[in-house]
């Protein structure tokens, strides 16, 4: 039985959500909407759970599941449980474990994580956290040369997978982040920040923690040659100046030994495309709702996806997964696993690595119980015959 901190033992933290309401209590207002928040009116971010309760389950009775086989073998990587951790950027933020903390509660659990770029870590200590499977997200911050050092510290590390973010061709319009001052921040501007004193005031723990971390770290896995490593502050305008296309990924394939990954497919074309240009996967992924709002939410365009890709490449997927239900409902649709976000990174806000190891706890738990009351007994016998789908779907069944 697990010894839980109190402030995320049972029965005061049943579910995701309680995670949620304790990571509000914890965070300075600005810090919790840079995690909770999305783009724009925030309606695909909305769409990505509202989805999961479109979808009603269609299970076998009467019959006897004591144990559930919850394997799956991922890129190559044979896991525990098919929930993967996603990569959130400047997670040290949220609390200074940060990708550490992840990283650790990943690996105990038997699971994946995928550290972004956007890491205010070093990649080697994440990787002395783990002793399971590390896969590396990419961006184009800092132009070739500083992705081509970053992937060959990543290999010689031991990240296996590569991530290929493929929808960030400039920032989303996150409203909440700049009413809150989220750019002030960041970018270490304490005199823009003054306006926005009042909820730093009312969090003098988070204050507290990120004061003893040593404040705002830059980004120490980006190093541009000539001048070190990035600064937070030089993001925004990076992304714009490092837009990724299906022409890199060929460029990528001659400096990175394993498996490359794009994530943030949402049509059957650009599934295609990325088999043409050598992809083993694509994560079908709307960016957690935070880039380009009123697209459609990931699990209605997963069969899209899955039909697209004709068994010829892994088909992963993210957004809105709360409850174990919702990762039964994704692998029914036809996804190898999914990739979690918010779930942990409230975990983590709310407790660091306790908090990253009980949110996990919390979805395997509702995993397990799901498949026993659907009468299923491993992850490979679920199929869309486990869940009826809304009239107003595109397509019926796979």
């Amino acid at each position: 039985m697990n010894n839980w901190p109190r402030s995320i033992a049972s029965p005061h933290v049943v579910n995701i959500e309680d995670l949620r309401v304790r990571a509000e209590r914890r965070l300075p207002r600005a810090v919790f909407d840079y995690l909770d928040g999305g783009a724009e009116t925030e309606r695909s971010l909305r769409e990505n759970s509202r989805a999961f309760e479109s979808l009603t389950f269609r299970p076998r009775n009467a019959m006897a599941v004591p144990q559930c086989d919850l394997r799956v073998k991922v890129l190559g990587a044979e896991l525990a449980f098919p929930a993967i951790l996603a990569p959130i950027g400047y997670s040290r933020l949220i609390h200074p474990e940060g990708e550490v903390a992840a990283s650790r509660g990943a690996s105990e659990a038997g699971t994946a994580y995928i550290l972004s770029t956007i890491s205010g870590h070093k990649m080697e200590d994440v990787r002395a956290a783990s002793k399971g499977p590390l896969w590396y997200q990419l961006y184009l911050l800092g132009g070739r040369a500083a992705a081509e050092a970053a992937l060959a510290r990543a290999w010689k590390a031991g990240f296996t997978a590569l991530f290929v973010t493929i929808d960030t061709g400039v920032a989303g319009m996150r409203e909440r982040d700049i009413r809150n001052g989220v750019g002030q921040l960041m970018g270490g501007n304490w005199i823009g920040i003054i306006p926005h004193l009042s909820q730093f005031f009312s969090r003098p723990a988070w204050v507290a923690s990120y004061l003893m971390d040593g404040g705002l770290h830059g980004l120490p896995n980006v190093i541009i040659p000539g001048e070190g490593p990035m600064q937070l502050i030089d993001v925004a305008a990076a992304l714009a100046e490092s837009v990724v296309t299906w022409q890199d990924f060929r460029w990528l394939r001659e400096v990175w030994p394993g498996p490359i990954v794009a994530k943030g497919v949402l049509t059957g074309e650009d599934a295609r495309r990325a088999i043409d240009v050598g992809a083993a996967g694509v994560v079908v992924s709307n960016h957690g709702g935070r880039q380009l709002d009123g697209v459609s939410a990931t699990l209605r365009v997963l069969p899209e996806i899955v039909k697209a890709a004709n068994g010829q490449i892994e088909v992963l997927m993210d957004g809105g997964i709360r409850r174990g239900g919702d990762i039964v409902k994704a692998l029914c649709m036809g996804a190898r696993a999914v990739l979690v976000g918010r779930a942990y990174a409230y975990g983590m806000a709310a407790a660091g690595t306790p908090g990253v190891r009980r949110a996990i706890a919390i979805l395997r738990a509702d995993l397990e119980r799901t498949m026993k009351l659907l009468g299923c007994a491993t992850i490979s016998e679920l199929d869309q015959t486990y869940v009826d789908l809304p009239p107003d779907w595109p397509g019926n069944r796979l």
